[in-house]
């Protein structure tokens, strides 16, 4: 059974799962907790497909594949709207 490299995995993700996480949601008034909520999603995806529970890893993979956590995004959203 093939399974899809990281490179695509990470792929989908920007361009499928993260807009989908993102949907509207600059509109919406959200908490620290909802935010942080769609990073975790985006963290375990980082977890599990690197195998590592470290999470200067997990920031280290998300640097070097221009990923943004969601809470990151919509801050620069709901700034750029004002």
């Amino acid at each position: 059974m093939a399974l899809a490299s990281e490179d695509v995995v990470i792929q989908l993700l920007k361009s499928k799962c993260i807009p989908v996480l993102l949907y509207s949601l600059e509109v919406c008034n959200l908490s620290k907790r909802d935010l942080y909520s769609r990073d975790f999603a985006v963290n375990r995806l980082f977890m599990k497909l690197f195998c590592t529970k470290d999470m200067s890893v997990v920031k280290c993979c998300q640097q070097m594949f221009h990923v943004e956590l969601p809470s990151d995004v919509i801050k620069k959203r709901s700034c750029s709207k004002i």
